[in-house]
């Protein structure tokens, strides 16, 4: 129901009857061709395409399935950063396996965690285009940081896609995930009572910002990075 197709991973607001909660779609099982009914394989979903997909929201809600109850089982999904309606959905059943996890709680915590560092955990994110010079910044900054004691870690793009990421391409979709990927790690690692340096291209505000709601208030630095070259454009 948008221009922009949807992108697994991206982070959605999903509203179901009085309820709205966060909700990630994962990959597309298939599509719908609407004149054939039959099933094509698909990575994203474009403007009035129909296909079948898991949902992950972020908490338990009580919903029927569509077939049973039109009100509880059909949803729309809204975009974060615009709050206009980009798609709608029917539920069909509960991922059963989703009810077997649980979080664990950790005796060290965060904060015993950056009480034994002697500093506070955050992340500072440096986003820019291919050549602002974010990972050169990135790495006198850890330096610096490094120097005067602090405990970091660089998560730089280019190393990441040489081993966590280096299944995903340069689609949307593949940008969408190696965002998520990493603001996952990041998060664990502020956990740990890091300092967390990232350096990635991330184009998109709205995986930018999944990326600062996964730590508490006051944890996440943007850093925008736009470094002219000192070389002619005509230099090889």
């Amino acid at each position: 129901m948008a221009e922009q197709e949807m992108l697994p991973g991206r982070p959605y607001l999903l509203k179901l009857g009085t309820r709205t909660v966060p909700a990630s779609l994962g990959r597309p099982k298939y599509r719908i061709d609407v004149n054939t009914l039959e099933h094509a394989a698909a990575t994203t979903l474009a403007l009035n395409e129909i296909g079948v997909c898991n949902l992950n929201l972020d908490r338990p809600i009580a919903f029927d399935p569509y077939a049973e109850n039109r009100d509880m089982g059909g949803f729309v999904l809204i975009d974060r950063l615009s709050n206009a309606t980009v798609g709608a959905g029917m539920l069909h059943f509960a991922l059963r396996r989703s009810q077997n996890i649980h979080w664990q709680q950790l005796e060290v915590n965060k904060a015993a965690q950056a009480e034994l560092k002697g500093h506070r955990p955050c992340v500072v994110w440096f986003t820019g285009v291919s050549g602002a010079g974010k990972s050169s910044i990135a790495n006198l900054v850890q330096k610096r940081l490094h120097a005067l004691g602090v405990h970091t870690t660089l998560l730089d793009g280019d190393n990441v896609r040489h081993g966590l990421n280096k299944d995903l391409g340069f689609t949307d979709a593949d940008r969408v995930e190696n965002i998520r990927r990493v603001a996952e790690a990041s998060q664990l690692m502020v956990d740990a009572g890091l300092v967390v340096l990232v350096s990635f291209i991330s184009p998109f505000r709205s995986e930018r910002r999944m990326a600062r709601d996964m730590v508490d208030d006051g944890e996440f630095c943007e850093v925008f990075v736009d470094t002219p070259s000192p070389w002619p454009r005509n230099a090889t």
